[in-house]
């Protein structure tokens, strides 16, 4: 049966992939995003989109008014690790203020379910992976704290007024559509499977790699990269999941990739090499961080599609070599 669904964030790089499936299986959506970091282009044709922010109540309520809604699907926010380090107090107001502000929207406009796009740096790099939803909350930077605060908020919204909700703690995205409609296009480019396909093509300067001397096989950070679409499958499950009750759940492969393993796959995927520098650690990267992600899949029969790396680069190099300025096009 076909459902109405709203979506924060929607012509984002999850965003516009989640809207893309759900169109896809039927339903219908509603994009609301300030275009700040997202792209008009990105809404998938049949997806309305609503010039709207989340700092704006009024904005929210008249977007909501024109329910009603089987669902929120919420993944506008604050996302980069490295600026929350240098300012803080930015993430921890901007991220649950307007969580808080689009959960009152829901509440009075009868939104019965929300799905909350969470974090893999809830969790602190001195816990032994792969990480599962018992894992105690350590947050590695602001970004981190930020979302375990809405983590909080959800749990008393659904206490008090009832609102079901699924946080959806992701790993490293990654990837693109496979048939190639959209992709990863941001300003700043932050995540490393982009950025080191764009060093391979000789699009940027030569990657930067941060820290050689983590408690890893070869010295550089692991991380469990989860296609796009894989998230995208695993959000759809998570909403029909709640209407037995509210559940966070650890979304990954259970697998990682050292960012010298990516370099050697974008090598193989391109056939071109990848120049690179060695530059000290940053602040806030964890040595690891790999899912378990058991709970989801015996709760809902989500399995990954996508868990070579090479699969997953070979579609994030095919929309980049196809939009070579994003979607600038």
């Amino acid at each position: 049966m076909a459902k109405r669904y709203f979506v924060t964030g929607g012509a984002g790089y999850v965003g516009s992939h989640l809207v893309a499936h759900l169109l896809d299986v039927g339903h219908e959506c509603v994009v609301f995003d300030n275009l700040s970091t997202g792209h008009r282009q990105a809404v998938p044709p049949g997806a309305r989109l609503v010039v709207g922010d989340l700092a704006d109540a009024a904005a929210i309520d008249a977007a909501l008014k024109d329910g009603p809604f089987d669902a929120v699907f919420h993944l506008a926010s604050l996302s980069l690790v490295g600026e929350s380090m240098r300012e803080p107090m930015l993430y921890l107001s901007v991220n649950p203020g307007n969580t808080a502000r689009l959960i009152d929207g829901c509440v009075r406009h009868g939104v019965p379910r929300l799905v909350f796009s969470s974090t893999a740096n809830l969790f602190a790099s001195t816990d032994t992976p792969p990480f599962d939803e018992n894992t105690p909350i350590v947050p590695g930077s602001p970004y981190g704290e930020s979302k375990a605060m809405i983590e909080r908020m959800l749990y008393w919204a659904g206490q008090i007024h009832g609102l079901r909700t699924a946080s959806m703690r992701y790993f490293n995205a990654a990837g693109a559509d496979p048939r190639g409609r959209f992709g990863e296009d941001h300003t700043p480019e932050t995540h490393l499977i982009p950025l080191t396909i764009d060093a391979a093509l000789g699009r940027r300067p030569p990657l930067v790699v941060f820290g050689d001397d983590y408690p890893t096989p070869d010295g550089t950070c692991i991380r469990d990269y989860v296609h796009v679409t894989d998230l995208a499958s695993a959000n759809l499950l998570a909403v029909e999941q709640i209407a037995n009750g509210s559940a966070c759940y650890n979304i990954g492969t259970g697998g990682g990739f050292s960012v010298l393993e990516v370099i050697r796959a974008v090598e193989r995927v391109s056939g071109r090499k990848v120049p690179f520098n060695i530059a000290p650690r940053r602040g806030g990267d964890p040595a690891v961080l790999v899912a378990s992600a058991a709970r989801f899949t015996q709760e809902t029969g989500w399995a990954p599609a996508f868990t070579s790396i090479d699969a997953i680069v070979e579609t994030a190099l095919a929309w980049r070599i196809s939009h070579p300025r994003g979607y600038g096009e």
